[in-house]
């Protein structure tokens, strides 16, 4: 195997994991997304390595991967269309929050998804994520502006403390 792959790895896997794990919402689908995108750039390792920038179309990579799956598992995996009222919220405000986002999250289509977590997690421009989703940067805006405007439903039109809060975290304001 290339050693140039083998430092690749041992130098990206924490934040392709990240990547993946904020895309999914999941540990376990996230190590098996970047398990898979690690897998196959390493036959492809050879013509990977010459690009000008290996992490971005690894990254790249990541997110098709997690696109793929979420398309392919969401017509076999079943839906629960009972909503738990048992559930108790975490002792401390700040995982409550953080709870609210992420499930808030999952109720985004993949698309838009993705692109809030490029954008917001990733700090990547709108130009660069079209070219990761192979699509337009009007195409990416109107993603952001939708999922942005779903996220601040609260029933008084305000963002909720957790989306402001994530929101401020990277320095945007909602």
């Amino acid at each position: 195997m290339d050693e140039t792959f083998d430092l690749f790895v041992e130098t990206r896997l924490p934040e392709l994991l990240r990547l993946a794990g904020v895309l999914a919402g999941d540990r376990g689908t996230a190590e098996d997304v970047v398990q898979e995108v690690l897998f196959r750039a390493s036959r492809q390792w050879s013509m990977i390595s010459t690009r000008q920038s290996p992490e971005a179309y690894v990254r790249r990579m990541v997110v098709n991967e997690y696109l793929s799956w979420r398309r392919k598992w969401s017509r076999v995996v079943p839906v629960a269309e009972v909503i738990d009222d048992r559930r108790t919220p975490d002792h401390a405000e700040r995982h409550a929050e953080r709870d609210d986002l992420a499930e808030r999250l999952n109720q985004l289509s993949a698309r838009q998804r993705s692109v809030l977590v490029l954008r917001y997690y990733e700090g990547l421009g709108d130009d660069a994520i079209a070219q990761i989703l192979s699509c337009s940067t009007g195409t990416v805006r109107s993603h952001a502006s939708r999922a942005l405007a779903a996220l601040r439903i609260d029933g008084r039109g305000a963002a909720p403390p957790s989306i402001r809060s994530a929101a401020a975290a990277f320095g945007k304001e909602i």
